[in-house]
């Protein structure tokens, strides 16, 4: 169960580096497996590139001296612009580099091998780890997942949406390490998931975390705790998310309800921001439906 880092911006969309040097300071007293930065989730497409290694630096010195493991999102959808994000991010010697397909125009398989031979040439023995979300210009099956971890031996793991028992089937076949979606973690996790860099860590880092080991513990009540959360969702992410609502402003709103840390609702122009007079109504189901989650904190 990893925890991705959310950017507390002030009015002006600057980034409040107090506030997020005390957002880890939470997160590294969660129990997590890891904690990472620059997902879609960390707004990694609007950062410049200063304020994407003042984040690197801070994530790895709070890690390291935490000997908590951490990865770094090197993505960007210009591959050029990735590639000189990989080679900085790797002199910090993250568990892994996160990185994205270039996503202007769809690569063909061919182009998709060049790409991550290169990223994995420039990562310098850091590790790889593809995020290939639903909305990915070039989508990667699992056939050709197999081939590219094949050719790829830096590829240890993949950031993806899942799938069904074939999905699965076929996807396991590489050996790589299979992140999914953290609300559907419990029933991925009977067909062959690894973990979640997980929108339930936003909401409630400690109590993600024990529902991970629930999930090895207490299958059928983790498929209950899963069932619940997705009841929670349907009522106050789902309607978000119908409005148009980026992922990012998802979990910032995610994170507000949960209340650990104060990130805010803001996300960066031209997104739109989750309003946080909805929170409240949000809070008082979740503390409903989701007391396993909460723990003291609600």
């Amino acid at each position: 169960m990893w925890a991705s880092l959310l950017l507390p911006l002030d009015a002006d969309e600057s980034i409040d580096f107090a506030r997020l040097d005390t957002q880890l300071d939470h997160l590294l007293g969660a129990g997590l497996h890891g904690l990472y930065a620059h997902g879609t989730a960390g707004e990694f497409h609007t950062l410049t590139e200063a304020e994407f290694d003042r984040i690197n630096e801070l994530l790895a010195a709070r890690c390291e001296a935490a000997d908590l493991p951490f990865q770094l999102g090197a993505s960007h959808p210009s591959a050029q612009l990735q590639l000189q994000r990989v080679r900085r991010a790797a002199v910090l010697r993250p568990s892994a580099l996160q990185v994205i397909l270039p996503d202007w125009l769809p690569l063909n398989d061919a182009e998709t091998l060049d790409f991550l031979t290169r990223i994995a040439e420039a990562a310098d023995g850091v590790p790889l780890v593809l995020y290939n979300p639903p909305h990915a210009k070039t989508k990667v099956g699992p056939g050709l997942l197999v081939e590219l971890a094949q050719a790829v031996p830096a590829l240890i793991g993949l950031k993806t949406a899942g799938g069904d028992a074939a999905w699965f089937e076929q996807a396991l076949e590489s050996e790589l390490s299979i992140f999914v979606p953290g609300h559907f973690l419990a029933g991925m996790s009977a067909l062959g998931a690894h973990g979640s860099y997980s929108n339930v860590a936003a909401l409630a880092p400690a109590g993600s975390v024990r529902w991970y080991e629930q999930i090895g513990t207490d299958p059928r009540g983790a498929l209950e705790v899963e069932r619940r959360i997705a009841e929670f969702f349907a009522a106050h992410i789902a309607p978000l998310q119908a409005s148009g609502l980026s992922n990012p402003a998802l979990d910032k709103f995610l994170a507000a309800v949960g209340g650990w840390a104060d990130v805010g609702t803001r996300v960066r122009w031209p997104m739109s921001s989750a309003d946080p007079g909805l929170v409240d109504a949000a809070r008082a189901t979740a503390v409903r439906l989701l007391p396993d989650l909460g723990g003291t904190n609600w």
